[in-house]
């Protein structure tokens, strides 16, 4: 890239999904936003549970798409605050909450040539069937450029810790 090249960048559209890797991501990108004098664009994508064929045949999962929609809301909401709290990124920002597959939702939302999709990268190593499935859909189908974000170091700490303590039994205290 030559010195008037420069990235031009109107919307930074970030995946959100409340997972420690989607909030690293925001994390980033409402910064990355500002230093481009671009708006922020979070989104939460959801499906209802089991996917619509399952929503559709089974009556357990009788829930209105309008009550997963209210509670995806409530969750980027909650995101939101806990990244940005009240002092807000910064810039101008447009949430949304979208019904489909997150990977497919990022990638029809960032459809500019000047939008620049950040997705959390994940962790590695991690041998989960959809382990990093969204990132892999949004480096293959964008049409504009992709940040995946790597994750906070204090993610594998939690992570470790948390390993630690699945294995050990709760203290008897009743004796003390």
């Amino acid at each position: 890239m030559s010195g008037h090249d420069a990235l031009v960048v109107a919307r930074v559209v970030v995946g959100v999904s409340g997972s420690l890797g989607s909030i690293t991501a925001l994390r980033r990108a409402g910064p990355l936003a500002r230093r481009l004098g671009a708006e922020l664009w979070p989104v939460l994508a959801w499906e209802p549970p089991g996917g619509d064929p399952a929503g559709r045949r089974s009556p357990a999962v009788a829930v209105p798409d309008e009550e997963w929609q209210r509670l995806a809301g409530e969750r980027l909401l909650a995101v939101l605050e806990e990244v940005f709290g009240g002092r807000g990124p910064g810039v101008p920002m447009r949430a949304l909450v979208v019904r489909g597959a997150a990977g497919r939702a990022l990638v029809a939302i960032a459809d500019r040539e000047d939008d620049l999709l950040v997705v959390g990268a994940g962790r590695r190593g991690l041998q989960r069937p959809f382990s990093g499935r969204v990132r892999r859909h949004c480096l293959g189908h964008a049409g504009c450029p992709v940040l995946a974000v790597p994750p906070s170091p204090l993610e594998s700490q939690l992570l470790a810790v948390h390993r630690r303590n699945a294995w050990h039994l709760p203290l008897d205290t009743r004796g003390l």
